[in-house]
């Protein structure tokens, strides 16, 4: 097991390096200069070939890569071209809003999907069994910011009971933190909980041997596991439908104004976020299930 993860943790240099070029490359072909962009419209020309050359933008692409490079290596991920700011500190102030948004949606897709399922298996083929399978249809069919907006809509004009944007953190006030949360969570974490419904089914109805239910633990550890990752992704879209001050709505600032170090450092704290979550699922994989063996 420690040399499984040892060679999954050297994993991260390659994934580092694949997600980093990409996100240099995706970032540059968007239209738009960034000296342009934080000048306005009425810059001269000079002026922008000025900023260009103080961000170093007007180097050759493959040195900007390599210096680049180089700083993140070092632990550092430049500076904001908008913010004025550390990357790393602009990420960092973001990212505790991300992952309560995430934790809360997984906490309501498991809170809803467990229990629906188990329902469901006990009255296989019932009324209530295809009722909620159909619940669950519908549940993945429909797209987070769809959600989103309809739970807008319900709760700013029929029913204003929750506030339908904004953020409060947790130090500041415990109610107006998950009032805050609410709306959004269950728009992020119904279709995840519509999935884990199905599969606890699924799970549920299989033989109920010891080796089963080892084998459904896992497969319930893996379930939770995606459903996270899928979840931070899906996050970004929500922070933007719902005015959340998080991780997505800093990227889409930041691609608006063609922020080349802010894009590449979001991405690449993404994929390192991923790789981990994953990682981890790995490891207590072979700890639910002791008949699993990492060579």
């Amino acid at each position: 097991m420690a040399r499984y993860v040892a060679r999954r943790l050297l994993l991260l240099l390659p994934a580092w390096l694949i997600m980093g070029s990409l996100a240099f490359a995706l970032i540059r072909l968007i239209p738009g200069d960034p000296a342009a962009v934080l000048l306005g419209m009425e810059a001269t020309p000079q002026a922008v070939a000025d900023l260009r050359a103080r961000l170093g933008l007007d180097r050759p692409l493959p040195v900007q890569f390599a210096l680049w490079l180089s700083r993140v290596l070092e632990g550092e991920l430049g500076h904001s071209f908008f913010l004025g700011q550390p990357v790393l500190q602009a990420i960092l102030g973001r990212l505790p809003v991300t992952l309560s948004l995430t934790v809360a949606a997984l906490t309501c897709a498991v809170l809803i999907g467990v229990p629906v399922g188990l329902r469901a298996a006990t009255r296989p083929n019932s009324p209530t069994d295809l009722g909620t399978m159909a619940a669950a249809v519908v549940g993945l069919s429909i797209p987070d910011f769809a959600l989103g907006l309809g739970l807008i809509f319900l709760f700013a004009v029929a029913l204003p009971w929750l506030p339908v944007g904004g953020y409060i953190p947790l130090s500041r006030s415990a109610g107006g933190y998950l009032a805050h949360l609410a709306l959004p969570a269950f728009a992020l974490g119904v279709s995840q909980a519509a999935l884990i419904a199905r599969i606890t089914r699924s799970s549920m109805l299989e033989t109920l041997t010891g080796d089963y239910i080892r084998t459904a633990r896992a497969k319930g550890l893996t379930v939770v596991g995606n459903a996270a990752v899928v979840l931070l992704g899906g996050a970004f879209v929500v922070e933007t439908v719902f005015n959340l001050p998080g991780l997505g709505n800093l990227v889409v600032m930041a691609v608006k104004r063609r922020d080349y170090p802010l894009v590449q450092g979001c991405l690449l704290l993404i994929s390192t976020v991923v790789i981990v979550v994953n990682l981890a699922v790995d490891v207590l994989y072979a700890y639910v299930d002791p008949r699993i063996r990492y060579g």
